[in-house]
């Protein structure tokens, strides 16, 4: 609908062109099929990785592309176009699970997790949050106790993203226990075939291709050589992984808004009340010209802070703070558009197979991952000092 920013080069622009040629070809025309079903096929994690966009922004001596923060905003826009949040939840559930590898991770356990991950060859997922923590990270419960050469795991997560199918789960877990709050807290790689692990299937209000699960530890055996980083000092790593998360689910958020202007905008234009096109009617054009207002902003806002973090612009407790505030903006502006898409769209926008119905189902997890509205708001006021 906008423009792209003048900072993008022939590269930027040659990526966007190649991802949404592989949204159109390979994802868009099983969307609906897929939701339905509940799965999208196992394949397509090898064959973005094929083309480069499941190794996106990692290094290149483990499979991936490095890559600037407009790339990556860039494969969170297109892969978004395919206008379902499962499906980009799922399939890119490795951009938060490997990143702590990726930076923190032994060689050896680069090589044994984040090649094939980025291959596509294995599915990664993370497990921080926990039945009794929701938003509250350091409230983590799960513990690791070390005996000898391994660690025995033992606690829940829940609301995990690619849970049941992850091969491999980078999982948050209280390795000192006499310690509180964000101390004493470490981060393991757990193989999703480790005896002693159970997965359950959740059922969500959207996101239906993308599968959520409740995991139990019961004295899992994890090598000590699976520990990401330091001992004790994972609460950091989880806190690094947190701002690249937020920039990727705004940049859903308002394309998404964006699928559901399009195609209010295409439906007022073709149906007729009164004697003439819908969009000829006042009321509705205000309605559309509101949702393109909210997206511009939202999307502004999104590039501004790309360009901010690739040229170190500004201290970073105003980077922090205005990427919590794009997270709210965003996802702000996904509920409004869906809301006024299915207005327009009327009975049509409440039937399955519509754009703007199944976004409609999908916008309040925005709002709740990554850091609820709540927590995005207190970080924000306490980075500006407020």
């Amino acid at each position: 609908m906008f423009s792209d920013p003048p900072y993008l080069n022939d590269e930027h622009r040659a990526f966007r062109d190649m991802a949404r040629r592989f949204v159109a070809d390979e994802i868009t025309p099983n969307v609906n099929e897929w939701d339905e079903a509940g799965r999208f096929p196992r394949e397509l994690y090898a064959k973005a990785a094929a083309v480069g966009i499941q190794g996106v922004g990692y290094p290149e001596a483990y499979g991936g592309t490095p890559a600037d923060e407009y790339f990556r905003l860039i494969g969170a826009e297109e892969l978004a176009r395919s206008g379902s949040g499962g499906l980009c939840a799922s399939l890119g559930s490795h951009n938060i699970a490997m990143p702590m590898v990726a930076t923190f991770g032994s060689e050896a356990l680069k090589q044994e997790v984040l090649v094939p991950v980025l291959r596509g060859e294995k599915i990664a997922a993370l497990a921080v949050t926990e039945p009794g923590g929701g938003s509250d990270v350091a409230a983590v419960r799960t513990s690791a106790r070390k005996e000898g050469e391994h660690y025995l795991v033992n606690g829940e997560k829940t609301f995990i993203t690619s849970g049941m199918r992850a091969d491999v789960i980078t999982v948050a877990v209280r390795t000192d226990p006499e310690s509180k709050g964000p101390n004493g807290i470490s981060i393991l790689v757990i193989d999703g075939n480790s005896p002693g692990l159970t997965r359950s299937e959740l059922k969500k209000m959207g996101w239906w291709m993308s599968d959520t699960a409740h995991l139990h530890f019961d004295n899992v055996k994890v090598p000590t050589n699976r520990l990401v980083g330091v001992e004790n000092a994972g609460f950091l790593a989880i806190m690094h992984n947190f701002n690249g998360e937020r920039m990727a689910i705004a940049a859903m958020a308002y394309t998404f808004a964006e699928l559901c202007y399009k195609e209010a905008l295409s439906w007022a234009r073709e149906r007729k009340t009164f004697g003439k096109p819908l969009v000829k009617h006042q009321v509705i054009r205000h309605k559309l010209v509101d949702m393109a207002m909210r997206i511009d902003a939202a999307r502004t806002l999104a590039w501004d802070l790309a360009n901010a973090l690739q040229t170190n612009r500004g201290t970073m407790a105003e980077r922090v703070a205005r990427i919590s505030m794009l997270k709210v903006t965003a996802t702000d502006t996904m509920k409004f558009c869906a809301d006024q898409a299915v207005q327009i769209l009327g009975g049509m926008g409440f039937m399955r197979g519509t754009l703007s119905e199944r976004i409609y189902r999908e916008v309040k997890v925005l709002s709740i991952g990554g850091g609820a509205d709540e927590i995005m708001k207190e970080l924000a006021g306490r980075q500006l000092g407020i």
